[in-house]
Order: structure tokens, then sequence, then C-alpha cells
């Protein structure tokens, strides 16, 4: 039980350590549109969002930031009561510090990326506590994102409604390491966990 304990611990903590260098890295480094090929496949790419993972839009800014920050509240809540029941494996609590590692690594951007850089007009790169102050108020930072891997390109056949003629790319969102350790401990867990999707006292009850 310590030891599942201590995996999860490790894991938030490494997680959001190489989200935040990253992303600080590169809005420190790179002007707003900027990428580095570094394969044919695969860019690093700086853009920002204010949505959801991959850049997905969502409602208000505000309540978002919020919602994330109770969402990663809970989690917590429910590793530190799931992992010491014995029956729990260790694949689930791994699977859920993931997806709690990558919600709090943009709870730091939206909380804090407004009040510790400014947002230059391209090509300057962003300074981190500038002079003048952020570009914008607690809770309303902005997302970094950079990974960005178009693996394959195609145009659609000129007789297909709708997309015909029209170039199709895979993949197009670009992310960041919190998405990724979010869309990888979703994946585990409905995969292989989902019978373990349950309140910590319904999980004692467990074969």
């Amino acid at each position: 039980m310590r030891s599942k304990g201590i995996v999860a611990t490790l894991i938030i903590l490494l997680v959001i350590v190489i989200d935040q260098s990253l992303k600080i890295w590169i809005k420190t480094h790179f002007y707003l549109g900027e990428d580095y090929k570094i394969f044919s496949w695969f860019y690093l790419y700086f853009i920002e969002n204010n949505g959801m993972a991959f850049g997905m839009e969502f409602g208000s800014k505000l309540l978002l930031t919020l919602f994330r920050i109770v969402a990663v509240a809970f989690l917590i809540w429910y590793i530190v009561r799931t992992y010491r029941i014995p029956k729990v494996p260790m694949g689930y609590v791994v699977s859920l510090s993931l997806i709690t590692a990558g919600a709090a690594g943009n709870i730091f951007d939206c909380v804090f990326y407004g009040l510790i850089f400014n947002n230059p007009m391209p090509p300057e790169v962003a300074s981190l506590f500038p002079a003048g102050g952020g570009y914008a108020e607690i809770f309303h930072g902005r997302v970094v994102d950079m990974l960005y891997f178009p693996l394959f390109s195609f145009t659609w056949p000129g007789w297909m409604p709708w997309v015909g003629g029209h170039e199709f790319l895979f993949f197009q969102p670009v992310f960041n390491i919190a998405d990724a350790a979010i869309t990888c401990g979703i994946f585990v867990l409905i995969l292989f966990y989902h019978k373990y999707i349950l309140s910590p006292k319904a999980l004692e009850s467990l074969a």
C-alpha cells in the first residue's frame, strides 16, 4: 500500500515538473506561432489556447479553471482513499495519477501564466516576470501547447461528397505533456481498469 502511494506521488510530481519545464522553455524561447522541425512527423510548434485538452474551447475561462481545480482536488482525495485498499491494482493508481498530474499541469498555466509572462508580438519571445507585469489577471492565463505530430496526409478523391478535393492531415491537434498524461491515463483506465471506477467503499468489496 505504501509503495502505491509513493508511486502516485512520484508520477504526479514528475509529470508536473516535466510539463512545466517544457512549457516555460517554449514560452521563453519561441515566439507565438513559431515551429521547429525535429522529424518530418514531429515538430515543436508553439501555440496557446483558452480551452481544454488539444485546444478545444468550452464555456467560460474562469469557470473552466475553477472546474479543473475542483476536479484535481477530488482526484487527489480519491487517490489517497483508493491506494490504501489492497485489492486495488497499481495500474489503476498509476492511471489516476497520470490524469491528476495532467489536469494539475494545465491548471498552473491558467492560474499563473497570465501573471508571470508578458505577451509580445512575434517575433519577440515572452519574458518571465516582466517589469511591466503579465498579460492577464489570475485565473485567465492561456495554456501552452507545443507537441505537433503531422504523421501523414492525403487528398480526398474528388468524387467524395463534402470532403472531395480537400486535404486530410493526421494528426492535427497541438498538445502538451499534461494533455498526453490525461489521455494516456484515461485510455488505460477505460481499457484495463474500468471495473474499478467506483467509490472507495465499493472498491473494498471487490474480489
